[in-house]
């Protein structure tokens, strides 16, 4: 009896452990860069950012697991020219007066061994939701010397078919329906 009551104890204790072991963590903007990259017919290659986003992330290191929300303003979307901006947020392509957010929630961290591999989750673009997995290219955790806490990120991509989520434009003219996404994200521990 004596043996199940430690044991019940000692489970009790890891379990709470483990739990507390997930910590929070916001989005830094300053550090975190929404980018796409779409062919132009076999020349050159369009590309763009998202200036303002943001989201929170909760990571537990020890039990790999976590958990990313982002929210990223379509209407910030940035090429450097301002009539290609305009284009791509009217109606034709991302919609961004009756669609002003594209969100990813991520539904699993995957790992190999102790290296974070992918995030698994459902990107939101248009009223649809896909799922996407996001691959890491880079990711790390350090104790940033400024703010004194913990910051984790990393560089991930994706290539999502834009066509699934309604965004047809230009395909009959030989624009690919495939947008190479690259997020590098830092997110600091709260």
């Amino acid at each position: 009896m004596r043996f199940s009551l430690i044991s019940a104890a000692a489970l009790t204790l890891l379990a709470v452990t483990s739990q507390a072991q997930a910590a929070n963590y916001a989005i830094d903007p300053a550090h975190t860069y929404v980018t796409f990259e779409i062919d132009h017919f076999g020349t050159t290659t369009n590309r763009g950012r998202f200036d303002k986003k943001e989201g929170k992330v909760e990571f537990d290191r020890a039990a790999k697991t976590g958990k990313v929300e982002i929210a990223i303003d379509t209407k910030s979307i940035n090429t450097g020219f301002g009539a290609f901006n305009e284009h791509l947020q009217s109606a034709e392509l991302l919609d961004a007066a009756k669609f002003p957010k594209m969100t990813f929630v991520s539904t699993k961290f995957n790992f190999t061994g102790d290296k974070l591999a992918d995030v698994s989750g459902n990107l939101t673009l248009l009223g649809k939701t896909q799922p996407v997995t996001l691959k890491a290219t880079k990711f790390n955790c350090y104790d940033n010397p400024m703010l004194k806490r913990e910051v984790c990120g990393g560089e991930f991509e994706a290539n999502i078919d834009r066509t699934q989520f309604g965004v047809a434009y230009g395909i009959d003219w030989g624009f690919p329906k495939n947008v190479r996404l690259l997020i590098q994200v830092e997110a600091v521990k709260q």
